[in-house]
């Protein structure tokens, strides 16, 4: 899995700190469940002097049920709002059973997905803030035949505290992603390995 590194037009690649790359580079570094095909994709610019961006989709069965991001942005002057120089934000759209749409604890249950996930991999972070939104639709007239869906999405971000190591932050990211699409946990004593293509494999 190679991240790319995105920064503003006016700053070259050269100059990028070194913590910068590091912390990219442990990114590489993350293990995620076989179901996850994980690439780079294009970091936003404008918001931070510094980005890098990976996506994901996690397929069962040759169908798709989850899509997601993660970014990382680097200020080396410190942003107040973020509590440090260093943010991540992810984004997870998974579909779910149309009941549950109106399970008032949903948006609660989705956040601590985020939470759990980070802390089961040693994630240090501060500052969490994001939305879960929840997403039905159903169809009418010449569509009427076909069945509603429902969809979760979760928007987040937070400041790691243990940067330039930030593996377990994109494994907790990976985690959400497949928790949020209603895959189980992986078994204990399996350890997931990259693969050779760029997905990633578990082993014993």
């Amino acid at each position: 899995m190679v991240a790319r590194e995105e920064t503003h037009p006016s700053t070259g690649a050269g100059t990028q700190p070194p913590e910068f790359r590091a912390a990219v580079e442990s990114m590489q570094g993350a293990r995620l469940r076989p179901e996850i095909f994980c690439e780079e994709m294009p970091a936003p610019q404008r918001i931070a002097p510094y980005s890098s961006a990976l996506s994901a989709d996690v397929t069962v069965d040759d169908d798709e049920v989850g899509t997601g991001r993660i970014i990382l942005l680097h200020d080396p002057a410190g942003n107040d709002a973020w509590e440090g120089t260093f943010r991540c934000v992810a984004y997870v759209r998974a579909e779910i059973d149309p009941d549950m749409i109106t399970d008032p604890l949903l948006g609660a249950v989705g956040w601590s997905w985020l939470t759990e996930a980070l802390d089961a991999h040693h994630a240090e972070y501060l500052a969490p803030s994001g939305t879960v939104t929840r997403v039905a639709t159903e169809s009418y007239g010449s569509m009427a035949d076909e069945e509603g869906t429902a969809q979760l999405e979760i928007r987040a971000s937070w400041t790691p505290s243990d940067v330039p190591n930030l593996s377990a932050h994109v494994e907790a990211w990976g985690e959400l992603l497949c928790t949020a699409a209603g895959l189980p946990p992986v078994p204990e004593g399996v350890t997931v390995m990259p693969s050779r293509r760029g997905q990633r494999g578990p082993s014993r």
